[in-house]
């Protein structure tokens, strides 16, 4: 099936510039931080007393995260009575995604689902977060009838139409990403829009390098498919479907990792099948998104200065908040937290280890006398919560913001 269903409701324009202005304070008011602003406009620095924040010159919300938050905000601005219903997160944030909840937004997914697809019916409307759909999903909504706010990010779409290209044209895509992840899934669903695609998808160097070994030297199937069972393509053949593939990507994984998985791919297609037909056999697009190359690229500018430790605020759910938690990680001291309440005392604080997928506690953080903490955020995180944090980094060695801000 296409993606477009004949007949199909139209979407619904919420961008015009009444509509968009009005609800231009509300989302300043919960989301905004003059604070924040102030130390942008200072050098990204703030210093007092033996305490220095050195906050990256890229962090926080992109554009495609402003632009679904704005968007699900106007659709309740302009259907104040009307049930409106969202696929599930907005985006990775829990603080931003309890005030959609609290806009009376009910969630068709997640811990905290609150309605269920079998309730919705002709012309309700339904929010589609920044991470897209997948193509099943989003047909069966349109044959209810149901109205969309479409808030898929522009750079998602664009992996969408490389990885439909691919389809068209007999190639599988080999997508790096997370396989249980929203917008893979999304993508993923992509590769078999038409009806005839393949999709694989790989996580790690390590599985990487695992295709690569089937692609050149042939293996067990039954062991290939339980391996990656759950992360490809309803009659995908790793013996038929390898010949002829494409990489795409999760656009929020590290840019230098999904490089070297298609580095790593187009060298076994060379072992497999020679230099001089590559092109029949492999194709590659850069897809990882401008916003989160961004933020990348200033932690690593970020990580040349004189830091004692690195905080990192986000969603734990967070594909490109991980990324910039593990780029501290291999050179730092490094805390991923949410929010400024897991600092409880300079003493503890409480943060997500990615290894074990949990919240851990780690004891005596924050040294004494003279430190310099660098402070970067995901692309989901809000102002005001970095706001937070750095007033509660000031409060632990007794400093008042405010006053310092006066001075």
């Amino acid at each position: 099936m296409s993606t477009e269903t004949v007949g199909a409701p139209p979407k619904i324009n919420l961008r015009r510039p009444d509509i968009m202005a009005a609800v231009q304070a509300q989302v300043l008011s919960h989301y905004r931080s003059d604070l924040v602003e102030r130390i942008r406009a200072e050098g990204h620095v703030l210093s007092a007393g033996d305490l220095t924040i050195r906050l990256a010159k890229q962090f926080g919300f992109c554009y495609g995260v402003e632009r679904a938050i704005d968007l699900a905000y106007a659709a309740r601005k302009v259907f104040p009575e009307q049930p409106i219903y969202i696929l599930g997160e907005i985006i990775h944030n829990p603080e931003v995604n309890d005030q959609v909840r609290a806009m009376g937004i009910r969630f068709l997914s997640g811990k905290e689902k609150d309605a269920d697809i079998a309730e919705l019916k002709k012309d309700d409307i339904v929010i589609i977060p920044a991470f897209g759909a997948e193509v099943s999903m989003r047909n069966e909504l349109e044959a209810k009838g149901c109205r969309f706010v479409d808030t898929t990010c522009g750079d998602v779409m664009s992996v969408w139409k490389r990885v439909r290209q691919y389809s068209k044209d007999k190639v599988t895509s080999i997508i790096h990403g997370k396989a249980w992840h929203e917008e893979t899934k999304a993508t993923s669903s992509q590769a078999m829009a038409n009806g005839g695609g393949h999709y694989l998808v790989v996580f790690t160097l390590s599985e990487t390098d695992y295709v690569c070994n089937y692609i050149v030297n042939g293996g067990r199937k039954p062991e290939f498919l339980e391996k990656f069972q759950g992360a490809y393509s309803q009659g995908f053949d790793p013996d038929v479907h390898l010949q002829a593939i494409g990489v795409a990507n999760q656009t929020t994984m590290l840019r230098g990792e999904t490089e070297e998985v298609q580095r790593r791919l187009r060298k076994a297609m060379i072992q497999k099948y020679g230099e001089a037909t590559i092109d029949q056999h492999f194709r590659f697009f850069d897809t990882i998104c401008g916003a989160t190359q961004d933020r990348q690229d200033a932690l690593e500018k970020l990580l040349q200065e004189p830091l004692d430790l690195l905080l990192v605020i986000g969603g734990y759910n967070s594909s490109n908040t991980s990324h910039l938690a593990e780029m501290g990680e291999a050179k730092l001291p490094t805390y991923f937290i949410k929010n400024a309440a897991k600092m409880a005392s300079d003493k503890v604080i409480l943060h997500y280890d990615q290894q074990k997928h949990a919240e851990r506690e780690t004891r005596d953080w924050l040294p004494p006398g003279k430190v310099t903490v660098g402070i970067t955020a995901g692309a989901s995180c809000p102002n005001n919560l970095i706001e937070d944090a750095i007033r509660r980094l000031f409060q632990l060695r007794g400093i008042s913001v405010q006053q310092l801000l006066a001075g």
